[in-house]
Formats: structure tokens, C-alpha cells, sequence
């Protein structure tokens, strides 16, 4: 099971957003707080839709109380400053994929200890980054690609309609 970790998020519609799509893809949320925003903020069952209850979703106190708590954990940190392009590492399926707060991303102290789990999503020219709720589905998408999105449904039906 994949897992994405939200480094002290700031916009509760950006969380729900990420907390459907891991509910859709049976994907664990991880929220490192402080918060932006309360859990029981309506913007986040809004965005998070009936989805939010069906969640697997772990909160912790600080970035050192998730690191004590997921000791063995390989962590892939997203951010604009990274080297590699997303598609270039291979993501484990017990991974971890981190995102940092929308306004300042994940701390440079942070992404300097683990430079070698640095990822980026491409961009032209200047711009300062993607929605976060956008670069999370971007990069979930490839880590469950590469594991043959396991235990998902992989195929659709179409219903044959009578014209009259």
C-alpha cells in the first residue's frame, strides 16, 4: 500500500482533494502537523466528498514524530528543487511520497538530509509550482503505475444504448 504524507498542509479543499484520490486509489494519508485548517472543517468534507469517512488517514505532531513513528519508511519527497525527474526512481509499493505546505514546500533541511529521494514534476519557464492536490495525484499515479496498479480496477463497461 502506497502512502502520501502531507507536511503541515495549509488549504483544507487541497487535503480533501488528496484524501479522495487515496481513497479511490487505497492509498494511506499522512498529515504532519501544524495544520492550516481543522479536520472537521467543512471546505475538507467538501472537497474530500462522502469519501473522507472510508479514509485511512494517520496524523502526527510534528515531522519528528512521523519519523519516529515510520522509522523504516523510504520517503520520496516532492519538490521543484530536485534533480530527478519524477518518472526517473522507482517507487516501492510501501513507499512513502511527501509533499510540503503550499506556500513554502518541504523545509531545505528536510530536502538536503534525504537529496537522493528528491523528486520533481517538470515545468515551463518560472512557474513556482503545480496545485498541491495536482502534483500528489501526478506523482501517486506514477508510483502506482510502476507497481501495476495493484488491486485496482483496470477496466470499464460500457452500456450499449437503443436509439429510437
Amino acid at each position: 500500500m502506497l502512502n502520501i504524507v502531507l507536511l503541515e498542509p495549509e488549504i483544507p479543499a487541497n487535503t480533501g482533494n488528496i484524501g479522495r484520490t487515496c481513497v479511490a486509489t487505497g492509498t494511506r494519508l499522512h498529515l504532519i502537523e501544524p495544520l492550516g485548517f481543522k479536520l472537521n472543517e467543512k471546505a475538507l468534507k467538501r472537497a474530500g466528498m462522502d469519501y473522507w469517512a472510508d479514509l485511512d488517514v494517520t496524523t502526527y505532531i510534528d515531522y519528528a514524530d512521523f519519523c519516529k513513528k515510520n522509522p523504516d519508511a523510504k520517503v520520496y519527497m516532492a519538490t521543484t528543487k530536485a534533480q530527478k525527474i519524477y518518472t526517473e526512481v522507482s517507487y516501492e509499493p510501501d513507499c512513502y511520497i511527501m509533499f510540503g505546505k503550499e506556500s513554502a514546500g518541504i523545509p531545505e533541511e528536510i530536502l538536503l538530509e534525504n537529496q537522493e529521494r528528491c523528486v520533481r514534476i517538470p515545468m515551463v519557464g518560472d512557474i513556482r509550482s503545480l496545485n498541491l492536490s495536482n502534483s500528489a495525484a501526478i506523482v501517486l499515479y506514477e508510483a502506482l503505475r510502476q507497481n501495476h496498479f495493484g488491486g485496482m480496477n483496470l477496466e470499464g463497461h460500457l452500456h450499449e444504448l437503443h436509439w429510437k
